[in-house]
């Protein structure tokens, strides 16, 4: 490809000596290699670099190149020497034939990208094997580009091959180092929310600093470049890459401040249906916006969910990869760039964190367990706890001598089955519970409410229930209690225990969830009392038989004297 010689734009230079140099990303270096005899022998190639970018609003500030060559005006220098990850790298690669009388011949141009990890090839058409040939006074030129995903020291090593008259190849390299920087930081908090689902926050953060090469060349009376290294970033998309089998939903997504239709056409609002709308404020528009200036920090949630039957009916449990976060930014002038979180993974729950034990003796052994009421924050509902039980009971054969397996330490598990909310106080209700005997042995247990560890929210009827033998590996069974609240607030469900039948060995329960308890009434008269009530009948009433007992009794007292 023959191309008329290019003028020297800025940010080319054209190093003297043909040694390897060094030169910033938003500049390039040539070598100009010929003696003072190359003309009669042979022809040089010189070559020219120049990192460039492209911005997709209007014309740059930065400055354009003539559109006859291969760079036109919607590429620009960059306004400084660094390079963002997330940015894709692009780098003109020219090379002019400056002799008056002799061609170039077999010309191969070919560009390694060498990052703190590894070595990437940058594919051109000027590394063709058979070359090209470059006449007197023409150029050819090339664009190449790599996405940059890692931060530190980058080399472009550019190398020029050509064939001398005498027929051999002769070989010149160029160095351009430049540095990369990070510009925003991802940090993710993942929480259980069930057996099924898990949140995930993350926090964005925009901690691009002025470089240090820039806080060298500045001066006391230019703020250029100051002012360059506060622009800010838009992160104009987020979204969540999920894993095979996993469904991810950002919540909080669409705003629910709209903006009234503006004009007279038929889509155009009402004055009742605009006065209904509420407004979107300045500050809330700049939040909803995603422009982040250094030091901001812009939060997303999304709601992970597992998919598949497969993987729906096993559970996300502790370690489950669930997939990465991407986020779409764009600098002042449109320049767009992608950066990923790392891989986010379920956490394991509190449950061994917030386990204090404490020894109990039965009739046939001395077993180490939890007390139910050392668990501060931590309850079974929507924590995952036995899902994370069952991978261990599966992993369980791989180190049989761990102790410390989930499995092991809380053998049997109960869970609750969509446990109310909201109570009411003084009125029982029912609640179901799914017990789970991940043991590798068959188990006759029994499911028990000890009052002594219970608090407001007490057991109503009777206090344990015999559930027959539980297949091991996984054998299950669901049974149903009626709890009364005595008072009102936050209550919580505690003071489960099971015991093994057979072996005497009793496994105490963490808390199973909490309630809400509200008033029963707010209008009630104080000598009224309202009725506790049990299925279709009060407990007023089922006390009756029980007040009649008393007064026969005092009957009786009172005939006896």
């Amino acid at each position: 490809m023959s191309r008329p010689t290019p003028p020297n734009r800025t940010g080319m230079a054209t190093p003297s000596s043909p040694a390897p140099a060094t030169g910033g990303g938003g500049g390039g270096g040539g070598a100009d290699v010929q003696s003072p005899t190359a003309e009669s022998s042979s022809a040089v190639p010189t070559l020219r670099v120049m990192r460039l970018q492209s911005p997709e609003l209007h014309i740059p500030s930065a400055g354009g190149l003539d559109g006859q060559y291969l760079l036109h005006n919607a590429l620009c220098l960059p306004d400084s020497l660094e390079v963002l990850v997330g940015e894709t790298f692009t780098a003109y690669l020219g090379v002019l034939n400056v002799s008056r009388h002799v061609t170039i011949r077999r010309l191969s141009v070919s560009a390694h990208l060498q990052t703190p990890s590894q070595r990437w090839q940058l594919p051109s058409p000027l590394e063709a094997s058979a070359g090209v040939d470059v006449p007197v006074g023409s150029a050819v030129d090339t664009i190449v580009s790599h996405a940059i995903e890692e931060a530190g020291q980058h080399i472009l090593r550019v190398e020029v091959s050509y064939s001398s008259l005498e027929g051999g190849t002769k070989t010149f390299r160029k160095f351009y180092r430049f540095q990369v920087v990070n510009p925003l930081t991802i940090s993710a908090l993942t929480v259980r929310s069930g057996e099924n689902s898990c949140l995930v926050s993350i926090s964005v953060e925009y901690t691009l600093r002025k470089s240090a090469a820039a806080a060298a060349t500045a001066t006391p009376g230019n703020n250029s470049s100051t002012n360059n290294n506060k622009n800010p970033i838009v992160v104009s998309e987020a979204t969540f890459l999920p894993i095979d089998g996993i469904t991810a939903k950002r919540i909080g997504k669409d705003s629910p401040f709209l903006l009234p239709n503006e004009g007279g056409g038929e889509n155009s609002d009402t004055d009742t249906q605009q006065q209904q709308r509420p407004r979107m404020t300045a500050a809330q528009l700049l939040d909803a916006s995603g422009c982040l200036f250094p030091g901001s920090v812009v939060r997303y949630l999304f709601q992970v969910s597992a998919d598949e039957q497969k993987l729906s009916l096993r559970g996300i449990a502790a370690g489950d990869k669930l997939g990465t976060a991407l986020f779409t930014w764009r600098k002042s002038m449109g320049e767009t760039g992608r950066i990923a979180s790392s891989v986010i993974t379920c956490p394991a729950t509190s449950y061994l964190s917030q386990r204090n034990t404490t020894t109990v003796t039965t009739t046939t052994t001395t077993t180490t367990t939890a007390i139910p009421d050392s668990f501060n924050n931590f309850v079974v509902h929507r924590s995952g706890l036995s899902v994370d039980v069952a991978a261990a009971a599966a992993n369980r054969g791989r180190n049989p001598n761990n102790r410390s397996n989930l499995s092991i330490l809380l053998p049997v598990t109960v869970e609750p089955i969509h446990p109310p909310s909201r109570m009411k106080c003084n009125i029982p209700m029912a609640v179901k519970f799914y017990i789970v005997n991940h043991s590798d042995k068959a188990k006759t247990l029994q499911l028990q409410f000890r009052l002594s560890n219970m608090s407001e929210l007490a057991i109503c009827g009777p206090s344990f229930v015999s559930l027959g033998t539980v297949a091991a590996e996984g054998g299950s069974t669901v049974v149903e209690m009626r709890f009364l609240p005595l008072a009102t607030g936050l209550l919580r469900l505690q003071g489960c225990w099971i015991v093994d039948l057979a072996s005497d060995q009793e496994i105490a329960q963490p808390p199973l969830f909490d309630v809400f308890v509200e008033k029963e009434t707010d209008d009630d008269d104080d000598d009224d009392v309202n009725p506790i009530v049990v299925g279709t009948q009060t407990v007023s009433h089922l006390l009756l038989p029980v007040a009649d007992a008393i007064d026969n009794l005092d009957h009786l007292q009172h005939s006896s004297k």
